[in-house]
């Protein structure tokens, strides 16, 4: 065993100076009974320097074991590193492990400062995920257990659909997602992480953390739903392992008294409702129903059942009239002799997917240009009108232009050729990676602005006008008000359709779902799907509110083109009807 450069000093300074304190007493070869006492303390000395060897021998077995384990794990990972990162557990243990355990790894070693592994981790943990980071993926985990109906046990023992890097949770883990769902005053999910953090340790894991330590916090959080009986029982489990845990004594009398205290009101109650008859008890339940009823957001319920695949079903009569066809968008020159394989997905609002529109090759150049340049989703608050992060959104994008690179161009010019639509006014080509539980919750492509007095026949005329006279800007109306002017800077008119790339295929979840027409659209690499957001009249189509699901399993890449209204006037006419 080496002592480090900086440790063995230490010690040689430490017996020099217990030396010295002994030396003080002159003359000890003149009394054995002085000398035994050297002896005792040299004995005190070894014990010491045993205590220290052995110390450092255990942290260098926990330091291997760990290299050992990381050596393992990155050698399967970095083999196919979207396809490992794409299982949500294991993007929440890389940012735990980065966040959390390499820090204790760093304490455990830090004193070596003459190994330059200290010196680079120091450097590096400036870039290492931060706080949020691991928050953020915790939050990931619980929305993705919510959204697709998962049990605990399912997330932590890695059985997710799609998987091909299963990962188990560990005790740690999961007492870890129910710290941070407590931290977030979130009691139902603390419930379900410290219930399965308890159930591991029943069945006999290994683990640094106790029973008592989850319970403590399993009891609060069951109390906290308004469960005290339940929360009593785990109280009492408690004190079992540990009579003298001081607050779990208190919470016992509490629980005790509150039980009884609920216990003799029901009691009242019961009696009450006797004396008052059945009737007003009937009213009451019903009137607790109906609230129950209307506590449900039904936008945010038929988007999850959409996301699960449980959505409306078309009639058979509506799904008779959707085709399969090779397109090639009225002869347009390009598509003649190779006509691309097109297929309705929906018919109101009409969706349509073109299939094979685009190249593993083109892909990877689009993946190469943006990674460089992924920021987090950002959007304009309406109060203070800066740029902030989007909550509901959890994705990172990139835009790129034509002078990026020519296979821009090439893509852009596609999507021209096979909409039929001016892309000279569209917005630039926006790239997309979700992330852990990545999603993009219900909302509009198109601006809702303040609607004006002018009917739909001026509303086409003022459209037309811009291409005769250069000088006057098109005026877009639509029926809300609560989004007034959203594109006027760009002085291209409204969103009038979305065109959107799936660059890669999504083992699990991240459907493109419409929640108030039932439509839900799942990822499939090399495709591509397109629709309106506007009638011909300009007016927004409302059925055309969509969402990104979360991605449970996979990682989802996508890149869309917003075609505006200017320089459409003669490829797309006017209608004269609202709904046209």
């Amino acid at each position: 065993m080496l002592w480090t450069r900086m440790e063995l000093p230490c010690w040689c300074l430490l017996l020099l100076s217990c030396l010295q304190l002994l030396s003080a007493h002159n003359d000890f070869f003149t009394s054995i009974g002085q000398m035994t006492d050297l002896l005792y303390t040299e004995k005190d000395l070894v014990t010491s320097l045993k205590d220290y060897i052995r110390a450092e021998e255990n942290k260098l077995e926990q330091v291997k074991r760990w290299a050992d384990k990381l050596d393992s794990l990155t050698a399967t990972a970095t083999q196919d590193p979207e396809g490992f990162l794409g299982h949500p557990v294991n993007a929440f243990k890389l940012m735990k492990r980065l966040n959390t355990e390499w820090g204790d790894l760093e304490s455990l070693v830090l004193r070596d400062t003459t190994d330059g592994f200290i010196s680079n981790l120091t450097i590096q943990r400036q870039y290492f995920p931060t706080e949020e980071d691991q928050t953020g993926a915790a939050k990931a985990l619980l929305r993705l257990q919510d959204t697709y109906r998962l049990d605990a046990n399912t997330i932590s023992t890695g059985d997710l659909p799609g998987v091909i890097h299963k990962s188990r949770m560990t005790v740690e883990d999961c007492y870890e997602l129910g710290k941070i769902a407590y931290s977030e005053v979130d009691y139902y999910h603390t419930e379900l992480w410290m219930a399965q953090a308890l159930r591991q340790l029943d069945e006999g894991e290994e683990s640094t953390l106790d029973k008592v330590t989850v319970l403590d916090y399993l009891s609060y959080a069951v109390y906290q739903q308004g469960e005290i009986e339940r929360a009593l029982d785990y109280t009492k489990k408690l004190l079992e392992l540990d009579p003298e845990h001081q607050r779990a004594k208190g919470n016992l009398k509490y629980f005790e008294f509150q039980l009884e205290k609920l216990k003799k009101a029901a009691v009242e109650e019961s009696q009450k409702q006797e004396e008052q008859g059945t009737k007003e008890t009937a009213t009451k339940e019903k009137k607790q129903k109906s609230k129950k009823t209307f506590s449900l957001i039904p936008e945010r319920k038929k988007y999850e059942m959409l996301c699960r695949g449980e959505g409306i079903r078309m009639t058979p009569r509506r799904e008779s009239r959707l085709f399969c066809r090779y397109y090639d968008n009225n002869h347009n020159p390009q598509y003649v002799l190779a006509p691309v394989k097109q297929q309705d997905e929906w018919d109101r609002p009409y969706i349509v997917r073109y299939l094979d529109v685009i190249a593993d090759a083109e892909i990877e150049k689009i993946k190469q240009l943006a990674k460089p340049r992924l920021r987090r989703a950002t959007v304009h608050d309406p109060q203070t009108g800066k740029l902030t992060t989007a909550q509901y959104r959890v994705s990172k994008s990139a835009w790129l232009t034509g002078d990026d690179n020519p296979v821009v161009d090439k893509i852009n010019q596609r999507i021209e050729d096979l909409t039929g639509l001016e892309m000279d006014t569209a917005e630039e080509l926006q790239v997309a990676n979700y992330g852990v539980g990545g999603q993009y919750e219900p909302h509009f492509d198109f601006g809702r602005v303040r609607t004006s007095r002018l009917s739909n026949i001026d509303f086409c005329e003022l459209i037309i006008v811009p291409v005769i006279q250069q000088d006057i800007k098109p005026v877009v109306v639509s029926a809300q008000k609560d989004e007034p002017d959203a594109f006027k800077e760009l002085g291209t008119g409204n969103r009038v359709a979305t065109w959107l790339f799936y660059m890669s295929d999504v083992a699990a979840g991240g459907a493109t779902v419409f929640p108030d027409v039932g439509a839900a659209v799942w990822p499939k690499k090399g495709t591509a799907v397109f629709w309106y957001n506007l009638f011909a009249s300009g007016e927004g189509d409302y059925s055309t509110r969509h969402a990104a699901c979360p991605v449970l399993v996979g990682n989802k890449w996508v890149s869309n083109k917003w075609i505006h209204e200017r320089g459409q006037e003669w490829r797309r006419p006017c209608g004269l009807n609202e709904t046209d």
